[in-house]
């Protein structure tokens, strides 16, 4: 075990999980191609057949914030067996309608984009689980290795889901991959997580939809991992949601050579996870994003160029190698960069920016490939990629070193001599700091930093105030709706924000500490009557 990205299988409950995942994915790619390969016999329209790829990944794009929201404030445990047991349920309905003979396009499509939403309702809570079962520093190895086992099984699920086809038809297909559900289902049945006691009650939905969705908005480094996953997973895409049609018209060939080329992907992945590590040691982030890039978008114009089995089989195996590469750096840095009350969140916003990319992506190019023809397709899905390319001269992937997103954990509830509610509210609060002329422009530089991090953690109206007539006194002041939204403000507060806070108590003059004010407006409201109040 050289590599260090498999010092995480030293860990049991990683392993057992992983070893179910791998089952579990090698029937789920199975059905993914009975799925493709039945609809042109169902449908001879391209772009029927590249919706099957966007019935799957659609519902990721639609759902996955709300299932992040679960998987922050819920049982990530309870929330994986339900999406799993709902999936074996869809599995046998495909199953049973195909050996039967009464599935039709719209059909298939339905149940395709039910399976979709039953891996929507799973990711967020099963990848931010991995920092539940590993180490924060084997995170990025442990996020690798999953990767990696959905590719090894790529490298052959879709070779062996060719032959299932070939020899028993979608139904097989279909059959094959419910039977694989029973693994991950008893491996998650097994394992039992450690549970730690709340200090605050749990947010409601709509508010901690809102705090994901503020969070993200107010983190610059997340969106750029997440706008430029979007750009790759839209162009990216072509190639998959495609190859049917190459097969079938480009290469004139059958199901089995569907399956062989798919796993030739899969096995480009596997490779991925072995040259990962390797690139992450020897280069920054945004350095390996732009050659994934760059090596995708060649890969994807051989495709759709070529003729020659044996010349699409190399391309896309690069192209499976550098998909895995930018895809799990992509996942790792999103968990890295976020602390973990608001990471099943911040990861389903990652995925409905990335599997949205897909769904649509998938969708474009199967119109283009249908107005025009496949090549076309292909090629303009190479150039979105060279575009993806160039994009990091102007937003650079972030990197995730050196980040402490650990609690500060600083904060204590103060004594309150006002006998207040959970609910009271809104509560004022103003922090006096006292600046000299000279350190004015540092002061804003760290006020601009201090106004993201209070917005992004739950602060209404922020403002900065400087007294007219003594003005080196300034006021910081903010709203929260509840006393318990002020309290639920300072527990998400990490050791990096801290660092700000150190600086801006160096730099106040005053001969006393900060002085907090902490206040219960009495504004009323339209009716006259006061709210939230004690």
């Amino acid at each position: 075990m050289g590599n260090p990205a498999f010092v995480v299988f030293s860990n049991q409950t990683f392993r057992r999980l992983w070893l179910a995942a791998l089952a579990s994915n090698f029937g789920g790619l199975i059905q993914v191609v009975g799925a493709s390969w039945h609809m042109t016999t169902l449908s001879a329209s391209e772009s029927m057949v590249a919706l099957v790829q966007t019935s799957i990944t659609l519902p990721i794009m639609l759902f996955s914030l709300a299932a992040g929201v679960l998987a922050d404030g819920g049982d990530r445990r309870r929330i994986i067996l339900t999406a799993q047991l709902f999936m074996l349920v869809v599995a046998v309905a495909l199953a049973v309608l195909a050996g039967y003979g009464l599935l039709t396009p719209w059909l298939l499509l339905t149940l395709s984009f039910l399976i979709g939403c039953g891996t929507a309702l799973h990711n967020p809570s099963w990848q931010a689980s991995v920092g539940d079962i590993v180490s924060r520093e084997n995170v990025p190895y442990a996020v690798s290795l999953n990767a990696m086992g959905f590719n090894m099984v790529r490298g052959v699920g879709p070779a062996v889901g060719g032959f299932v086809v070939a020899l028993g038809g979608a139904a097989a297909a279909f059959a094959l991959n419910a039977v694989s559900y029973i693994a991950i289902i008893w491996a998650i049945w097994r394992w039992r997580p450690a549970r730690t006691a709340a200090a605050l009650s749990r947010e409601p939905f709509a508010p901690a939809f809102v705090a994901g969705l503020r969070y993200v908005a107010m983190s610059p480094r997340l969106q750029r991992v997440i706008g430029r996953a979007m750009v790759f997973g839209f162009a990216a895409i072509a190639v998959q949601a495609l190859l049917p049609v190459v097969v079938k018209e480009r290469l004139e060939l059958g199901a089995v050579s569907y399956g062989v080329l798919l796993g030739c992907f899969g096995f480009g992945a596997v490779t991925g996870a072995f040259v990962s590590p390797g690139l992450r040691a020897r280069y920054r982030n945004e350095r390996i994003v732009t050659i994934c890039f760059a090596v995708v978008g060649c890969g994807t114009a051989v495709v759709a160029v070529s003729t020659i089995f044996i010349v699409s089989a190399v391309a896309l195996i690069v192209s499976g190698c550098f998909w895995l590469i930018a895809m799990s750096l992509s996942n790792a840095t999103v968990q890295m960069s976020t602390p973990r009350w608001v990471l099943g969140r911040t990861l389903a916003l990652y995925q409905t920016g990335a599997f949205g990319g897909m769904a649509v992506g998938g969708w474009v190019w199967g119109v283009i490939a249908e107005v025009y023809i496949v090549q076309e397709a292909l090629i303009g899905a190479a150039a979105v990629l060279a575009f993806g390319a160039l994009v990091g001269r102007f937003a650079p992937f972030p990197d995730f070193d050196g980040l402490d997103l650990d609690p500060l954990d600083q904060f204590r509830e103060p004594s309150l001599r006002l006998d207040l509610t959970r609910r009271s509210g809104p509560i004022k609060i103003g922090i006096e700091y006292e600046i000299a002329e000279d350190d004015v422009g540092q002061f804003m530089t760290l006020m601009a930093e201090r106004r993201r991090v209070r917005i992004r953690d739950g602060a209404r109206r922020w403002s900065l105030n400087r007294d007219l007539e003594n003005p080196a006194l300034w006021t910081e002041e903010y709203h929260v709706a509840t006393w318990t939204e002020y309290l639920r403000h300072h527990a998400r507060r990490t050791m990096e924000d801290g660092s700000v806070n150190d600086r801006l108590k160096r730099l106040h003059k005053g001969d006393l500490p900060l002085r907090v004010r902490r206040s219960l407006e009495q504004s009323r409201s339209p009716a006259g009557r006061r709210a939230h109040l004690p």
